[in-house]
């Protein structure tokens, strides 16, 4: 896997506080994309282990809400694998922290994947120019859905996620 940025403190991809992980690839090709440079899955760096490092130094601070997941896509093909085991070690060493993951792909098409054991909320779907809308909260088109991934999976029906 693949990444272009680790952002910090920051209040826009999430709720709280989140420390942000940009990855690499990105099949979609949405339209006035906010990151195209992140589409090509050999863009980048290498994520490697002072990456990972980075992030968790960053969630053990108290006042760090979680992580958020975006791109790219994080869910894309070639990110699945890696992008798993990753949200698998966060959980368990951060089992409070809340993990957001951005993905253009819809609940529909995702929602079996073994990432979702470990996701708190996914925002889906692809960002649509002609549906944006900047007052928008956490997403960037109206067609997006902000989704409680737990709450769906115990209910087996999509739950849209409501800040506490």
């Amino acid at each position: 896997m693949r990444y272009h940025n680790i952002t910090k403190d920051d209040m826009l991809n999430g709720e709280g506080l989140r420390v942000v992980l940009w990855v690499a690839g990105c099949s979609h090709g949405c339209k006035n994309c906010q990151n195209p440079i992140t589409w090509d899955p050999n863009g980048g760096l290498p994520f490697d282990e002072a990456a990972k490092a980075e992030i968790f130094a960053e969630l053990e601070k108290d006042y760090i809400s979680g992580i958020t997941f975006s791109g790219g896509d994080p869910l894309y093909m070639g990110n699945r694998e890696d992008m798993t085991a990753l949200a698998k070690e966060i959980k368990e060493t951060f089992p409070d922290k809340k993990t957001w993951l951005y993905t253009g792909y819809l609940w529909e098409e995702i929602s079996a994947l073994p990432i979702m054991a470990y996701l708190d909320v996914i925002v889906d779907g692809r960002f649509v120019e002609e549906l944006k809308d900047p007052q928008l909260h956490w997403k960037g088109s109206f067609n997006q859905r902000i989704i409680d991934v737990q709450k769906s999976l115990e209910k087996g029906t999509m739950y849209l996620y409501h800040a506490e």
